[in-house]
């Protein structure tokens, strides 16, 4: 482990600026007292193999003017992201620039810079392979959603006269990258992401970044190559949400956004924001969700992706289904289903949505209902989704988990074991966080029936997959 202490942060001495404005000024709009803060630091610090132990006294220091030693600064800008709701850098607290600081903390930015951007990308995926440095699992951090969110806006503002994106021609490196794509995406689709992620990490940051930094390549191009790279940095995105590795999820997917601005891809970023919106739901932020759906909505409108604004408006109805508003939720899905009606098929639409189709929002819908307590509707959806992704595991897995908690909310206990158990079997052979998490909310619907044999033993039986139960 490395170790920060006192001494070594002395030995950075005071600020050439002296007291630090920017700090005591978003320490106060935190309400975060300097202890807190302090122990938050350490905590961080510690999953990423930090021995530090800072105190009340080194955050009075930090705001006479003294500059943190090495990975601090970052470590504080993610507390105070945290605490205030809104992505903060190192450099908004009043600490100078440092390249040095922790990739997992640049990662969670959208920077201007598109040469700092591909940098932190390639670095972000040669330290999840290697897993030198990244010691712990990187935070989900729901304060960093804004940044993103609003430096996309801001672009989309500038360029609302974006071009459609240009046909991907024969031959030539944005070809092979489209076929890997197709390769990953066959494999996730039957295995599930957890099983192809560093497949799929080690080909972007080792090949498809480096294609990016040429100079060489002819500026049609290279804007091809980034809506494929940025499409790829959301597929490291998903495969690592399957893989549970949340905040990894969240820091691919704020690099894809980046890389599909220079793009200029509207269909792509609308995608990008959906996954962004799926993972704040599914985390328990369904707030941001809705707010990250709803700028996808906005960025897509008039990109002419019928298909692709069905998924945004079925995530924006998955998060007020999640918060309980059913009237909300209702209205969104029937959104969908009017983009759904309006498009002319998968073979007119982008090739980054020809996978999205009325079975897809049959698998939404079903979770809807699940989470607004419509048993009878989840049923009747989850069922039919279910029949029809028979080739599909990981979706059909999902709906069966769905499935077996409408039966369970209609009081009908045999059937939602044997629907669970069935769902169960199927992640025998998925890699599929996303799977689990559905399968581990029925099992939590369980908790006041554990005392009848039939719960007692799914639950034992479970536990492989599934975990111990919290």
């Amino acid at each position: 482990m490395a170790t920060v202490t006192e001494g070594h942060a002395r030995s950075q001495g005071k600020g050439a600026a002296g007291a630090n404005k920017a700090l005591a000024s978003a320490l106060k709009e935190s309400g975060c007292s300097y202890a807190s803060l302090a122990l938050r630091v350490n905590d961080l610090g510690h999953r990423q193999g930090i021995d530090s132990n800072y105190d009340k006294t080194s955050v009075t220091r930090w705001l006479q003017g003294q500059q943190p030693r090495g990975e601090t600064p970052g470590l504080i800008a993610t507390v105070l992201s945290e605490r205030l709701g809104r992505a903060v850098s190192p450099a908004d607290l009043g600490f100078q620039r440092d390249q040095q600081r922790p990739v997992e903390g640049r990662a969670l930015v959208y920077d201007e810079d598109v040469a700092e951007a591909l940098h932190t990308l390639a670095e972000l995926g040669s330290t999840d392979i290697s897993r030198r440095s990244l010691l712990g699992p990187a935070p989900f951090v729901a304060g960093a959603l804004a940044n993103p969110q609003r430096e996309w806006l801001l672009w989309l503002l500038e360029n609302q006269n974006s071009d459609r994106p240009m046909r991907v021609s024969d031959g030539g490196p944005v070809e092979q990258v489209h076929a890997m794509i197709a390769l990953f995406d066959q494999m996730d689709n039957h295995y599930g992401g957890a099983g192809v992620r560093t497949s799929i990490v080690h080909y972007l940051a080792t090949e498809v970044v480096p294609m990016l930094q040429r100079r060489s390549t002819p500026p049609p191009e290279q804007r091809l190559l980034y809506a494929a790279a940025a499409r790829l940095a959301a597929m490291a995105g998903w495969s690592s949400y399957d893989a549970a590795e949340y905040g990894l999820a969240q820091r691919y997917m704020t690099q894809a956004l980046r890389l599909c601005a220079e793009s200029r891809d509207r269909v792509l970023g609308g995608q990008i924001l959906a996954g962004l919106s799926h993972l704040a739901t599914n985390l328990g932020r369904p707030d941001e969700g809705v707010s990250l759906a709803r700028a996808g909505i906005a960025t897509a409108k008039g990109a002419g992706s019928p298909l692709g604004l069905m998924r945004l408006h079925a995530m924006s109805a998955r998060g007020h289904a999640a918060q309980g508003n059913a009237a909300r939720a209702s209205e969104a899905l029937r959104q969908a289903e009017r983009q759904l009606d309006a498009s002319r098929g998968a073979d007119q639409e982008s090739p980054w949505v020809r996978f999205l189709d009325d079975h897809y929002l049959q698998a939404e819908a079903a979770l809807c209902f699940r989470d607004l307590g419509l048993a009878a509707q989840a049923e009747r959806t989850a069922s039919d989704s279910v029949k029809a992704n028979a080739d599909r595991r990981r979706r059909q897995a999902i709906s069966r988990s769905v499935l077996a908690t409408a039966h369970l909310q209609q009081n009908r206990l045999d059937e939602a074991i044997g629907t669970a158990t069935e769902a169960l079997d199927t992640l025998a052979t998925v890699h599929s966080e996303r799977s689990v998490q559905a399968l581990r909310d029925f099992r939590r619907r369980l908790d006041s029936r554990r005392h009848e044999p039939l719960v007692h033993e799914f639950v034992r039986r479970s536990q492989a997959v599934l975990g111990a139960v919290a």
